[in-house]
């Protein structure tokens, strides 16, 4: 009897041991993909620019409206996601007409980081010119202290009342929830506002690192076996779902009292969501590595034999690294050589009829799909990257020059078809995403009567 209570137990500490060494952003640069995929859509790029308005005058134009949406919101969320925790009574949003601090009381009630910046800004795609626009620092849009994944990326600030196309804010605003919007959210992530917020302890992921915080509300993993979910019950605390549909309902809100920008930056925010769970990373906990042989691992820890724990925790964390930094290589090459015709844009932005959306396609559709390609992923990135980048448990991809010329190493290693065999698994990977996305944007326009 003891031992069938101990092998839970210890899987539970395998597992929160494993995921924190796993990236917290499913990809580096969101706007790369979601670029091609909306820069498709008519009902999109049709539509006519749009005024920038600032958090504070949309929040205090909609203010009892959007009392409303979200107690609605919260109903929708006790009743469908089992393992949601409500929001504190002393943070349900309420109109008061004070403007001075509305936007405290929004991020409170939609419980994300209430030092978030959310200024007016776009983020550029490679090679896109400025207008003339001045640039930001990356800290004038992120919270955090290591912002080197936004090394090279061009931030510009907008004015209030400037004109903005739609396609504009939505890719930037899909990459937005990555500049720091989940962190801090737990009661033991050391912040004022997670202890306040009404998450409990976080369920997975690491609560001392500087991202690690945000990895229940970026990942989703709905499809382990039986037995993980019966040895580690914490995994199924996540949030994807929560957010997509707050955001959806958020948009909604916004395109039906006219308050287009919003409409469309918080349609990228719940696309966010989306596209991270179109990762493998992200919808599985550990791809590649089958129940049986996690299991098998664990034993030998418990027995201290640490090796293969180690090592396979150093494999998993290089290949996502690897797998990440070769699609924004791979895109960023793209954008900087103007190849419209380029393999992966002609996969994300193909004209093909849109589905119908509903709540159950994050899970059932788009995660589903990510973890049943994860083998199949763990596999190709195996044979066709060099072994000493993703199969080596003594390298750290994530800390070496390597990583920023991954690219040119494959094709100079492993040869023009691995590369290729790479970007068709990649297309493959975010086909989901590309119909589903869309599916997403047009439901929140007929839903709003747009």
């Amino acid at each position: 009897m003891r031992n069938k209570i101990k092998l839970p137990i210890t899987l539970i500490v395998f597992l929160l041991i494993i995921i924190p060494f796993s990236l917290l952003r499913a990809w580096d640069l969101h706007t790369l993909i979601s670029y091609p995929v909306f820069s498709s859509m008519k009902e999109v790029t049709n539509r006519p620019a749009v005024k920038a308005e600032s958090l504070e005058s949309f929040l205090a134009a909609v203010e009892g409206d959007l009392q409303a949406a979200l107690e609605k919101e919260e109903a929708w969320a006790r009743k469908n996601m089992a393992h949601y925790a409500p929001v504190p009574e002393a943070l349900v949003f309420r109109k008061t007409g004070n403007r001075d601090d509305i936007i405290r009381r929004f991020t409170e009630a939609i419980r994300i980081n209430p030092l978030a910046k959310l200024r007016l800004y776009l983020e550029l795609l490679p090679g896109e010119n400025t207008g003339g626009r001045p640039l930001l620092a990356p800290e004038a849009v992120s919270v955090f202290q290591d912002n080197e994944w936004l090394k090279g990326v061009t931030l510009v600030s907008l004015r209030e009342g400037e004109a903005v196309t739609p396609l504009q804010v939505l890719v930037s605003a899909n990459d937005e929830p990555d500049l720091g919007l989940d962190v801090g959210l737990y009661t033991d992530n050391k912040t004022e506002y997670g202890r306040r917020y009404g998450f409990g302890v976080q369920p997975f992921g690491n609560p001392n690192l500087e991202y690690g915080s945000q990895a229940p509300f970026h990942m989703g993993f709905y499809h382990e076996s039986s037995v993980v979910f019966k040895a580690a019950p914490f995994l199924k605390q996540s949030y994807p779902e929560y957010r997509i549909h707050l955001y959806k309902s958020l948009a909604e809100l916004a395109f039906r009292t006219g308050h287009d920008y919003w409409g469309w930056r918080f349609t990228g925010w719940g696309l966010h969501y989306l596209t991270d769970l179109a990762q493998p990373y992200h919808a599985q906990a550990l791809p590649g590595v089958g129940t049986t042989r996690m299991i098998f691992i664990n034993l030998l820890d418990m027995m201290g034999i640490h090796g293969p724990k180690n090592k396979m925790i150093q494999i998993v964390s290089n290949r996502h690294t690897a797998m990440e930094k070769f699609e924004r290589l791979i895109l960023e090459k793209a954008y900087r050589e103007n190849n419209s015709a380029y393999y992966q844009f002609q996969i994300l932005g193909g004209d093909r009829p849109i589905p119908a959306y509903n709540d159950s396609v994050p899970r059932n559709i788009i995660a589903a799909k990510a973890s049943a390609i994860s083998a199949n992923l763990d596999e190709a990135i195996e044979d066709n990257m060099p072994e000493r980048l993703v199969s080596d448990p003594k390298f750290e991809l994530g800390t070496s020059r390597e990583q920023y010329v991954l690219l040119d190493i494959i094709a100079k290693e492993k040869g023009d078809a691995s590369v290729k065999k790479l970007e068709s698994m990649m297309g493959n990977m975010l086909e989901p995403f590309s119909l589903y996305g869309r599916a997403y944007i047009v439901e929140i326009l007929k839903s709003s009567n747009r």
